[in-house]
């Protein structure tokens, strides 16, 4: 039994095999690859149980004779069985199996289809725009916010969608795949960017929209970025919500341009990727100058994602990615069950200028306010900020998870101390806010214990300068020397005086 099925109030199995919580798989069908993704958890943002893939190829001759080739045929067929077993033994609920552009365009594709029937498996073969739109919607997903040009490279295809908070349009899906791409860069740079700006107005979109946000989704621009971080020793290696400023595409060709295989694998992009990678970067360059992109943000959300948010009721694709995470976290790994909303509508007097943009953060840190109880004390401060760092969150970005980490840290005993690496990726006035948030809930912890009693019976608030700790009479017992220390140090760190009015 878990700590999380014994410490919670209402049935934890129940909510897990409700509506909202459900097995779930994905079969990618790619030019390049063949993936099998299972997701359990939460549906607004569920968990990777399982993830595999196979370089099958199938895309790699639909450029020469149209046709997916024999030996890439079996190797995907193969790959197939594999995971239809695997989903039978892993007792997943609902299969969805699709395929993109080189099962679209490739001559025998029903036979490929059939083959697969006989699996057991009904292949959904997308349209261009189909799978524009599911990419689309799969970076919506993890960032909620993005507003700007979406590019999803593939094996077979290129598909750019507008996308804004409110959603998507324009998809569109052009033939410069990875396998597509190699005779149309021979005619150099300026002649890639002149052949997409001719299939974007063959599409209809040759005004499309210049100077936004460039948003990258397919496994070699993902690759391009993670050579990024290396070659600039960035200090935080998650891809998802990795940005890179528009001259960096042409550095990173220079460098491939003069790379060998042993300084790839150095920086751990595999064999396999390796000669797809000047392609990519020679594609990245001419979408970034035909675009003029403001800045590039890699989403790890794609495709598959996107099929998932796809089928969301409206009410649960609304809701907010990152507090969905935190919270099913905070509380499979704390003590007190529901105590993160008690936390943030306690301490939030304290913080009525935040933006809503900070409050959010600060919700989410109340939310994961207990997360490292369970380690030593002298690691507790370092253990709440690796979990803000490196948890699998989105819908935040480098600055948020900082902020995240820093309150975290604060809350489990670092005290006003910035870690050098928190300093590297925010601004200071938002980690010394966040290390206000963090004094603010370990106060909190310290005064309830967990319980709901001393915070219904109990306000914190500001006045005049002063942070005020009031305690209604039947509580004014839990006053003590450990509350009142810790008030002077929320005090401190906010330059305002403390009061304990008990």
């Amino acid at each position: 039994m878990t700590l999380l099925d014994r410490t919670t109030r209402r049935s934890m199995k129940a909510t897990l095999n409700g509506p909202h919580f459900r097995r779930t798989a994905i079969i990618d069908i790619g030019s390049n690859s063949v993936r099998l993704v299972v997701y359990d958890g939460p549906r607004r943002i569920p968990f990777v149980l399982f993830n595999e893939k196979v370089l099958a190829g199938l895309g790699a001759e639909i450029g020469t004779s149209g046709r997916i080739g024999a030996a890439a045929m079996e190797r995907g067929l193969v790959a197939l069985e594999r995971f239809a077993r695997l989903c039978v033994e892993m007792e997943v609920d609902q299969i969805t199996c699709v395929a993109t552009a080189a099962v679209r365009d490739a001559s025998n594709r029903d036979t490929f289809i059939e083959r697969a029937a006989e699996i057991g498996l009904e292949v959904r073969v997308l349209s261009g725009q189909e799978e524009g739109l599911a990419s689309a919607h799969g970076l919506l997903s993890g960032m909620p916010r993005a507003d700007g040009i979406m590019g999803d490279l593939g094996g077979g295809s290129l598909e750019l969608v507008r996308v804004r908070p409110d959603g998507v349009q324009m998809p569109v899906s052009l033939p410069l795949g990875i396998f597509r791409i190699g005779d149309a860069r021979l005619r150099g740079r300026k002649g890639l960017v002149q052949h997409l700006d001719g299939l974007l107005k063959a599409q209809g979109l040759g005004n499309i929209e210049q100077g936004l946000p460039f948003y990258l989704i397919g496994g070699s621009w993902r690759a391009l970025a993670r050579l990024d971080m290396h070659l600039t020793n960035y200090s935080l290696p998650i891809l998802h919500h990795y940005e890179m400023t528009p001259d960096r595409p042409v550095e990173l060709l220079k460098w491939l341009e003069s790379a060998q295989k042993a300084d790839l694998k150095a920086v751990g992009v595999s064999s396999a990727r390796f000669p797809t990678l000047p392609d990519a970067a020679h594609l990245l360059c001419a979408v970034v100058e035909r675009l003029r992109s403001a800045h590039l943000t890699v989403s790890a959300f794609g495709l598959r994602e996107g099929l998932l948010y796809e089928s969301l009721p409206t009410d649960m694709a609304n809701q907010d990615p990152l507090l969905v995470a935190a919270r099913i976290e905070g509380e499979a790994q704390g003590r007190f069950v529901g105590h993160g909303d008690t936390i943030s509508g306690w301490i939030a007097p304290l913080f009525r200028d935040d933006s809503p943009e900070w409050a959010r953060i600060r919700f989410a840190a109340c939310l994961l306010a207990d997360v490292g109880w369970r380690a030593n004390p002298e690691f507790r401060a370092e253990r709440g900020m690796e979990f803000a760092l490196q948890g699998n969150w989105v819908g935040v970005d480098a600055a948020e998870r900082a902020a995240l980490g820093q309150a975290l840290h604060a809350n489990f005993g670092g005290g006003t101390n910035i870690p050098a690496l928190l300093a590297g990726l925010a601004p200071e006035p938002l980690l010394r806010r966040a290390i206000q948030w963090g004094l603010a809930i370990r106060l909190c912890q310290r005064l309830s214990g967990g319980a709901e009693g001393p915070l219904d019976g109990s306000s914190l608030d500001v006045r005049d300068g002063t942070v005020i700790l009031r305690l209604d009479p039947e509580h004014a017992a839990l006053a003590g020397e450990s509350i009142d220390r810790r008030l002077r140090q929320l005090g401190q760190a906010m330059g305002m005086g403390y009061l304990l009015d008990a």
